[in-house]
């Protein structure tokens, strides 16, 4: 049937059910025997069958539009921009909307979420009316959009409590560590893991003692990076200089705290950099130090740098430096070298995540569902 749209009358007819239960079957609602919902989705696909978007939201009284609320920094970071583009995407799918809910208040605390009194709206998909903080189930969240995606949520962010207290879905990308009333849903990253992968692999090419710039902030993956760099140190009895970072630490930031780093600790001999983009910043600092970067000579080089009498200045100058990043993106994979770094596959988190609110607003999945999304480690030259 490809030659005119497909109606939800010839999906009932081809499934040998009523018209009323089409809508009701594909959407997870009703009284619909789970036998007849599977065969009615199975018809519905054959045919190629689109709901009308527009049709659908005035059955079910909806916006048809889902809220999308980002870190303060999102939009210098290409993390966050990839994010979005994916959950837009699989919005889009489902036929709706999503709107940018922007923080506009002052920073509170020393994260780089801040601590908006509200939110103010960018429609990404559509024009939208203005979708503030909303307290109750009939505050302007519930009255604007179907569900909301919160991203990377902080304890700090004064917003959040409001969201998810806001009447409707919200799933989170990244947990909520905060005290409040809980996501309905998220979809979750091993964080430790991957900062554990990148810490093994540099040890296993050599380095004896790495550092790691980790961010500033309460998030769940700032919180397990923190973390993690002090038990892996345990486990392996093995000493890592451990510096803080801001959330979305530029390369100048970064550039600035390696140089400290290791003007005061010659001895490191691998840079761990966690915030999105500011890895260059590790690599201009080795250069004006005079520390090759990449594996070179590294095992060669260590047991000089361990003896007990301290090597001079041009011995330490010369002590190669590998360096790895636990976000990848463009600065990782254009910088020269280009630096190893976890792919966190930002467009594809950004899919799952709305796909998992999208899966609880049509029933087809429960409340609390917990998904995890896979990450993958890129091993470039710089170690």
């Amino acid at each position: 049937m490809t030659s005119r749209t497909v109606t939800l009358l010839d999906v009932a007819r081809a499934a040998g059910v009523s018209k009323s239960t089409v809508p009701d079957a594909l959407q997870g609602s009703g009284r619909v025997a789970a036998a007849t919902r599977d065969r009615v989705r199975a018809v519905a696909e054959e045919l190629g069958y689109r709901p009308n978007s527009a049709a659908r939201r005035l059955r079910r009284s909806s916006t048809g539009a889902i809220g999308l609320h980002l870190p303060r920094t999102a939009t210098r970071l290409d993390y966050y921009m990839n994010l979005a583009f994916g959950a837009v995407e699989r919005a889009q799918e489902e036929g709706f909307d999503v709107v940018l809910l922007a923080p506009t208040g002052a920073a509170g605390g020393g994260d780089s979420k801040g601590s908006p009194d509200s939110t103010g709206p960018t429609s990404l998909t559509s024009p939208a009316s203005p979708a503030g903080r909303a307290a109750t189930p009939s505050g302007p969240i519930a009255s604007r959009v179907d569900g909301l995606l919160v991203i990377d949520p902080e304890v700090d962010d004064s917003a959040v409590p409001g969201l998810l207290d806001g009447g409707v879905p919200v799933v989170t990308g990244e947990r909520y560590l905060g005290p409040t009333t809980t996501p309905t849903g998220a979809v979750i990253c091993d964080n430790a893991a991957s900062l554990t992968a990148l810490l093994d692999h540099v040890a296993e090419r050599g380095a004896r003692h790495p550092a790691v710039l980790a961010p500033e902030g309460t998030s769940a993956w700032a919180t397990a990076l923190r973390a993690t760099a002090g038990s892996w140190a345990r486990e392996r009895k093995v000493a890592v200089a451990l510096r803080t970072v801001p959330f979305a630490a530029t390369p100048g930031e970064a550039e600035e705290t390696t140089l400290a780093l290791l003007r005061t600790d010659p001895s490191v001999d691998a840079v761990i950099c966690a915030p999105d983009g500011a890895a260059p910043g590790v690599l201009r600092a080795a250069a004006t130090l005079g520390r090759p970067v990449g594996p070179g000579a590294l095992r060669a080089a260590a047991p000089h740098a361990r003896t007990a009498t301290e090597p001079d200045a041009g011995a330490r100058a010369r002590t190669p430096l590998l360096v790895a990043s636990c976000v990848d993106g463009t600065a990782t994979r254009s910088a020269g070298p280009p630096v190893t770094a976890v792919d966190l596959r930002p467009a594809a988190y950004g899919r799952a995540c709305a796909e998992l609110l999208c899966d609880i607003l049509a029933g087809r999945t429960t409340p609390d569902t917990v998904r995890r999304h896979a990450w993958a480690l890129e091993t470039r030259a710089s170690t």
